[in-house]
């Protein structure tokens, strides 16, 4: 298979978490229109599954992205397009379909542009302790469109955020980690093994009830606390009629680990 028919995008399943996988290194995992499509179906075929109950996303080679191949992508974002297929998932989480699972995202090397989106629009974020993030897209004469200018400064604070969306400037994964950009950081060789790791822990929680706690967390970002919390007793309620409710009750019973079925 020549690299331009090669998938740009891999996906490997490991029992109930699926390994998405940015496949371009030959370009720094640019992100073109194929690859683009390819990570929309990934997460769209994640979404519908309910076998699986955790995503992984990471990426080959030592970068993990260079952020949008402008190229390429830039004419169509001109002309109006959207970045991703309208009928699949959006990565970025900007717009509906929205995924309701949950996200882990690995990165390493360079983390540019839509790399950092893509990271701040995941769940639980972990570096390589060599990654390098810029929001470097007013060095281009344009501004980052893909979320950071929302999602950032409730992340990181006004003044963090700032300090790196309007510079261009770029930043190492200590100071990712300082400003909440990221959860851990690791050791190249280590990252996505720890990712992994993490992934099948959440994926043994009682699926249920880990999609009404990103619910509940989403509903209050987008639509405020009191939304949020006029929704947590029925939720509740609904949740305890569960089999995986009566389940968690006999396992604590029993002392193990309880065996859920999402139901």
């Amino acid at each position: 298979m020549t690299a331009p028919d090669r998938p740009r995008v891999r996906t490997e399943v490991h029992g109930a978490v699926i390994l998405v996988l940015l496949d371009r290194a030959e370009k720094r995992n640019a992100f073109d229109l194929r690859m683009l499509r390819e990570l929309s179906e990934a997460m769209t075929r994640y979404e519908a599954d309910d076998t699986l109950r955790c995503a992984v996303l990471a990426a080959e080679g030592e970068h993990f992205t260079a952020g949008l191949d402008l190229a390429e992508v830039g004419p169509e974002v001109r002309a109006g397009a959207p970045l991703f297929p309208a009928q699949g998932i959006d990565p970025l989480g900007m717009r509906a379909p929205r995924r309701t699972k949950p996200l882990i995202m690995a990165v390493q090397g360079w983390c540019l542009t839509i790399g950092i989106e893509l990271l701040l629009a995941a769940d639980i974020r972990l570096a390589a302790d060599d990654t390098r993030l810029g929001q470097i897209e007013i060095n281009r004469g344009i501004f980052p469109f893909g979320g950071a200018t929302v999602r950032l400064p409730a992340i990181a604070g006004w003044g963090n955020a700032m300090r790196w969306l309007l510079t261009g400037d770029v930043f190492d994964a200590d100071e990712a980690l300082r400003i909440g950009v990221v959860q851990e950081v690791t050791s190249p060789g280590a990252l996505r093994a720890r990712a992994m790791e993490l992934a099948a822990t959440v994926a043994k929680r009682a699926p249920l009830g880990v999609r009404a706690t990103l619910e509940s967390a989403a509903t209050a970002e987008n639509e405020g606390h009191r939304a949020a919390f006029d929704q947590l007793l029925p939720t509740a309620m609904r949740l305890m009629e569960s089999e995986d409710a009566a389940e968690g009750l006999r396992s604590f019973v029993e002392r193990r680990d309880g065996d859920f079925k999402g139901r």
